[in-house]
């Protein structure tokens, strides 16, 4: 009886609070930007004034609508790390206090390098790749439990499955992971895909814990890879912490309550848009379970800055993929930009502005000339490159030339790259986690794949390849749903017959393919003429489109037969290109090819020459 009541004297004490939540929940010292923006959360909290020990300077103290919340802003300028006590009072009487860390940063933490055109990015969704931990397949503090019956449901990928398969990754030749987001999803169903997240400081129960993530950057780091996070600024899910009990009503973009976007992207630049089109498209909703942040806010601004800075310190992330980027406020996400790229200087950022014009999308990426016709600049460092992928989506089944059809949209689309301010740096792709396999479209002809391969091997640009492709992987997503393009990976559940992260468990035609693209991948580590090249290419004759990536000191020549037939091509006209060689080096079967009078290919066919 008498611990009971000395309970609930405590729990009744002024000196007891619950504080729910700190965020950032730590910080780091040495920023290029001092000032770091604490949110603390917590019943009624705003009644009280703060202070905090060691002389630390006080900013700014920000109370809003809901008196649930405080910013505290503090100046870490100069100061070592250290452990700070923040003293809430009222009244002039202490409340409760909160301890709260400050950091050391990572030697030359500012200064990381991110993934670039000498990279090679494999994209994995993390649900369905491999289950590494099935004891977390399920989660108490989670709502969605493991069905792997469910298309839709969740199957048990976790960040242990990928760490036990890095080895894979890396002897396919790819360089960096892009895994689909991490952090906590809160829906009732249909959480797999994890862009609906439930609170952006902790990575999902489900796929693991923080520090299991930071574990897996270290073990890419010991393997000379990278770790790309995939990063949503544009709206967070229903089911966050925050949408609960909203800081401020503006904190989302409120019509009052739900309006879904209209999609149109081109309205965020084009100069006969009428306003209520511009803003539909920044200001509604993605889909209704998705509340759209407002990025126009400086408190929503400075959170979503803090905390992907926050994470790339804490993680040592090596870059990010930035989700549905272009419907953001097109000003905030600038200067979200800004401020990570001012810290990071040479940190890299892909932007997913899905866009079937190259003006368009060339448009966002940092320092355009298009852009600068507005007074814009995005400061986004990368794009990713959906016109290649229109292109490459329908052109392997155009054994035909003509004016429009065939291998000509693969010419023509790098005849526009004169729009880029930074052409090597896009991420190029011929599928992704939302678009159909490539092996669906083309019913897994392996000819067709390898053409597509070499291209995304050898063109400009930073390729990106789509987990399970290298195997042949397949599924129909207009007959059976994104469930069909986002299979599990064969091998990465206790009890699959099949496994493929494997040489002996892979199945003959899996390992086919295989083993041509890993060389391939393997190869192109070794060329800085494909990583940093000038590109010089040829139209194409007779559906054969010919192509050099240079230097001063290297030269690839590329052929692609997109013709059914075999074709001849007149090497004379490469002169440009070829000046006095004789002869090249197949890269993927190391034959010595002569360059000095024809080149003849089978139907369907490409070739790499490195020329002597």
């Amino acid at each position: 009886m008498k611990k009971i009541l000395l309970f609930c004297l405590i729990m009744t004490s002024p000196l007891f609070a619950q504080i729910s939540r700190v965020e950032p929940p730590f910080w780091y010292t040495g920023m290029h930007k001092s000032e770091v923006q604490i949110l603390f959360y917590g019943k009624n909290i705003a009644e009280n004034e703060v202070s905090v020990s060691n002389n630390i300077p006080i900013k700014e103290i920000k109370k809003t609508e809901n008196p649930n919340y405080l910013f505290v802003t503090i100046d870490t300028k100069n100061i070592p790390a250290q452990e700070l006590l923040f003293t809430f009072s009222k009244n002039k009487k202490t409340s409760f206090t909160k301890k709260y860390s400050i950091k050391e940063r990572k030697t030359n933490s500012s200064q990381r390098k991110g993934f670039d055109a000498s990279d090679v990015v494999y994209l994995i969704m993390s649900d369905r790749f491999a289950n590494g931990n099935p004891k977390n397949d399920s989660d108490p503090t989670v709502t969605e439990k493991y069905d792997r019956t469910k298309p839709g449901g969740r199957h048990g990928g976790d960040i242990a499955g990928m760490i036990q398969h890095l080895d894979y990754i890396k002897e396919l030749g790819a360089t960096a992971i892009w895994p689909t987001p991490l952090c906590e999803d809160n829906d009732k169903a249909y959480s797999y895909h994890t862009y609906g997240q439930s609170d952006v400081y902790k990575i999902d129960p489900r796929f693991g814990t923080n520090e299991e993530y930071v574990q897996l950057a270290a073990e890419l780091h010991k393997r000379d890879m990278k770790l790309i996070m995939d990063y949503v600024t544009n709206h967070w899910g229903a089911e966050h912490w925050m949408i609960k009990d909203l800081p401020t009503y503006d904190w989302l973009h409120q019509f009052p309550g739900y309006a879904q976007t209209n999609y149109k992207m081109t309205t965020q630049f084009d100069s006969n848009a009428s306003k209520i089109d511009a803003k539909m498209c920044m200001d509604g909703w993605f889909v209704k379970s998705m509340p759209d942040l407002n990025q126009s806010n400086p408190l929503v601004l400075n959170y979503l800055i803090q905390n992907a800075i926050w994470w790339i310190e804490y993680a040592d992330l090596d870059g990010f993929r930035v989700d549905t980027y272009s419907y953001c406020d097109k000003e905030g996400i600038s200067k979200w930009t800004k401020a990570i790229t001012d810290e990071y200087p040479n940190f890299n950022i892909v932007g997913e502005v899905w866009m079937h014009q190259q003006a368009q999308m060339a448009y966002w990426q940092k320092d355009s000339k298009i852009g600068a016709i507005q007074n814009y600049n995005s400061y986004l460092p990368s794009v990713m490159d959906f016109t290649l992928h229109d292109a490459v989506s329908t052109v392997f089944n155009e054994n035909e030339a003509s004016w429009d059809k065939g291998i000509v949209k693969v010419y023509d689309n790098f005849t526009n790259d004169f729009l880029y301010p930074n052409i090597n740096n896009i991420l190029t792709f011929v599928e992704n986690h939302d678009t159909m396999r490539f092996n669906e479209i083309y019913k897994n002809d392996f000819k067709k794949y390898q053409m597509a391969m070499t291209l995304l091997a050898t063109s400009r640009g930073i390729p990106q390849l789509y987990y399970g492709s290298e195997i042949g992987m397949a599924g129909n997503k207009d007959k059976d749903g994104d469930a069909a393009i986002r299979q599990d990976f064969p091998g990465g559940w206790k009890g699959d017959t099949n496994n493929a992260f494997s040489a002996s468990g892979r199945t003959p035609e899996q390992e086919k393919f295989f083993v041509f693209t890993s060389k391939l991948f393997q190869w192109r580590k070794t060329n800085d003429a494909i990583h940093f090249g000038k590109t010089t290419h040829y139209i194409p004759e007779n559906n054969v489109y010919v192509y050099f990536r240079h230097t001063d000191k290297k030269t690839v020549m590329v052929v692609l037969n997109n013709n059914s037939k075999s074709q001849t091509i007149n090497l004379a006209r490469f002169k440009e290109n070829l000046q006095n060689t004789t002869s090249g080096k197949s890269v993927l079967d190391n034959k010595t090819i002569d360059l000095t009078k024809e080149l003849t290919l089978e139907g369907e066919t490409a070739i790499i020459l490195e020329l002597n």
